[in-house]
């Protein structure tokens, strides 16, 4: 047993985390992404059931954001002439706010098929059960 460990974070989670060096990036994905192909060259973990949400607050518990790049955690960015509504967007710039002084102003857009590009370099990809819509977050790390 380990004390003040988010107990949302399994042991996989955990080594994968600790694994992860600067500049390497994770994605937490909506149940909607397509983990398990953009994650060919990737770790893909399965957090089916739990949000986005509570991942994010759970790993920023442990895990910094480089403080080296102006944008360390980066949103899809929804298509022209889409509608949906992002609430989810700004839960995560509270909970960011919670863990980094930058806030929102770690965050940027990224336009959805560049997201998906990116994704396929990533070291990790949370696979969540958020059913909000454009709720795919990326991570990069940092240092402690």
């Amino acid at each position: 047993m380990l004390k003040n460990i988010p107990p949302i974070l399994s042991p996989e989670m955990l080594k994968v985390l600790c694994e992860m060096g600067h500049g390497d990036r994770l994605v937490i994905a909506d149940a909607n992404f397509p983990a398990a192909s953009m994650g060919k060259n990737a770790i893909v973990l399965r957090a089916d059931g739990h949000s986005a949400t509570d991942l994010l607050d759970a790993i920023l518990t442990l895990f910094p954001l480089d403080t080296y790049v102006e944008h360390p955690v980066s949103l899809m960015q929804l298509m022209p002439g889409d509608t949906v509504k992002t609430p989810i967007w700004d839960e995560y710039k509270a909970i960011v706010a919670k863990h980094d002084a930058r806030g929102a102003d770690a965050f940027a857009e990224i336009e959805r098929f560049a997201f998906y590009e990116e994704s396929r370099k990533v070291y990790a990809i949370i696979a969540t059960g958020e059913k909000a819509l454009y709720a795919n977050v990326m991570l990069q790390k940092g240092v402690i």
